[in-house]
């Protein structure tokens, strides 16, 4: 979703935010992010919060309930959520403002790997809570599998995020933060993992070097290699699907570092 700024959403929608943070005295569009209409860092009468916000009836308004539901159980890796309301007919949620972070670099060499890995570690520490709101990776990547591949293998415990882009992962001198949680997903604790090594090709590493990287987070080293060649190939359905849906750069470019990953993947399980 493209974004607009908070002097153009309805006159309504902004006397309800008001009145649970007071007068905005200045708003800063956020230039990344595309699930929700409205992101924006506000400076308020009672300090700075970020918003993002859409109408209630957009199919979107799922991804912020999920948001809320899961945002207290990963406070220790995330921005805690302050409010979620629906008023005026928009859903809004307002979280702390992280001011003094920028997204990561996940190109080879780069210092915030260490960092990155560092919080997919502690998000991997976090116990799977049961809520309803949580998606199940068998059932969501059910219709990307090949003929043949048993989407069952993508199943477990772990806690998942899903979509470890660059742009979610915000690095501030004290701590990393994982952000945008439109999509918690409760499956193999590989996922996320391969999610990261696949945005890694697209930043430049070969596929030995991303799966070397993704091999340093938990739940790789134990990983079925046979279910991580199912995700592999489910990775390159959906982002062939998605890429020609919507030929934009960043999501071919995502569609090719899959594609990449999954020839790796049978050139190194070929017999000699």
């Amino acid at each position: 979703m493209r974004h607009i700024d908070w002097e153009d959403i309805p006159t309504p929608v902004r006397v309800s935010v008001e009145a649970r943070t007071g007068g905005v005295r200045a708003a800063r569009t956020a230039t990344a992010g595309v699930n929700s209409e409205l992101a924006a860092v506000l400076d308020t009468d009672s300090g700075t919060v970020f918003i993002k916000g859409l109408p209630a009836n957009h199919r979107g308004a799922a991804w912020q309930h999920r948001e809320a539901a899961i945002n207290p159980y990963v406070r220790s890796v995330a921005p805690a959520l302050l409010w979620h309301d629906i008023a005026a007919g928009w859903d809004m949620l307002a979280f702390e403002s992280i001011d003094d972070a920028r997204h990561a670099d996940y190109a080879p060499g780069s210092p915030d790997l260490d960092r990155v890995v560092a919080v997919m570690c502690e998000l991997a520490a976090i116990g799977c809570p049961d809520l309803p709101e949580l998606r199940h990776a068998p059932q969501r990547w059910a219709r990307y599998t090949a003929p043949g591949d048993d989407p069952v293998l993508l199943d477990g415990g772990a806690l998942l995020h899903t979509d470890v882009t660059p742009l979610n992962i915000l690095i501030s001198p004290s701590r990393t933060h994982i952000i945008d949680w439109a999509s918690p997903t409760t499956g193999a604790a590989f996922i996320d993992p391969a999610d990261l090594l696949i945005r890694a090709i697209v930043t430049g590493h070969d596929a030995e070097q991303a799966e070397a990287l993704a091999a340093r987070c938990p739940g790789w080293a134990d990983a079925d290699p046979a279910a991580i060649d199912v995700f592999a190939r489910v990775n390159v359905n959906l982002w062939d699907e998605i890429a020609r849906d919507d030929p934009r750069p960043w999501k071919l470019a995502v569609a090719q570092a899959a594609r990449d990953w999954a020839s790796h993947r049978r050139a190194d399980r070929a017999p000699a």
